[in-house]
């Protein structure tokens, strides 16, 4: 397996959103910057909800692109990026599901990864999270590590290694703060993404031709 320079938090938040929309809306990727922007940003299935800005998304890609974590489509109208990252580490398709879940949404319990994996990677039964966990952990260049267990929990949950160390525990509220929500239909679920998603782009793209035009 091969290796990656450190990444910084913005270029986590950009390449998890890349992998989650490749397989869960693969009609919307490679991804605007507008979509992308509304992707890294959105307030369900991410921990923490960030304001990144076009700025800040625009730098991490071009960081991203220089070390061949990201690709741009050059030609068309718009342009838009796709991410290698996957590629450059020879991930399977159950440790890129973990992979991405761990990036967008902090350390999790081999529980919460299975129950959340749906559109990205059908795991039949929590055994085969624990090993996937646990080959993703071997290694001299392990991408997931295995953090100490919370007083009162009976699992332990895992982040990954692709940047700085894991944040304290003492970070993270408690998990009876932190309730799943209900599970919902996963095919209902990826429409209103890719809906909200759309409906996010365009907008942007409305008030972006609206400055041109005022100009």
């Amino acid at each position: 397996m091969r290796t990656i320079r450190e990444l910084d938090a913005i270029e986590v938040r950009v390449l998890g959103a890349l992998m989650e929309k490749e397989r869960a809306t693969p009609d919307y990727y490679p991804m605007t910057i507008n979509a992308l922007i509304a992707a890294c940003n959105q307030k369900s299935n991410r921990e923490p909800v960030t304001g990144l800005s076009e700025t800040q998304v625009v730098e991490a890609l071009e960081r991203l692109r220089k070390d061949v974590l990201a690709w741009r489509s050059d030609g068309a109208r718009v342009e838009r990026w796709s991410q290698s990252i996957s590629r450059r580490l020879e991930l399977s398709t159950p440790s890129k599901a973990i992979l991405t879940l761990l990036m967008l949404r902090g350390p999790q319990t081999p529980g919460q990864l299975r129950s959340r994996s749906g559109r990205l990677y059908s795991f039949s039964e929590l055994s085969e999270v624990e090993t996937t966990l646990r080959e993703m952990a071997a290694g001299d260049a392990p991408l997931a590590i295995e953090l100490d267990r919370r007083p009162g929990t009976k699992e332990s949950r895992w982040a990954h290694r692709l940047g700085a160390e894991p944040v304290p525990d003492i970070t993270y509220p408690t998990p009876e703060l932190r309730p799943d929500p209900p599970a919902v239909d996963s095919g209902l679920s990826e429409r209103l993404e890719a809906v909200e998603q759309r409906v996010d782009e365009l907008a942007r793209e409305l008030a972006q031709l609206r400055e041109e035009l005022g100009s």
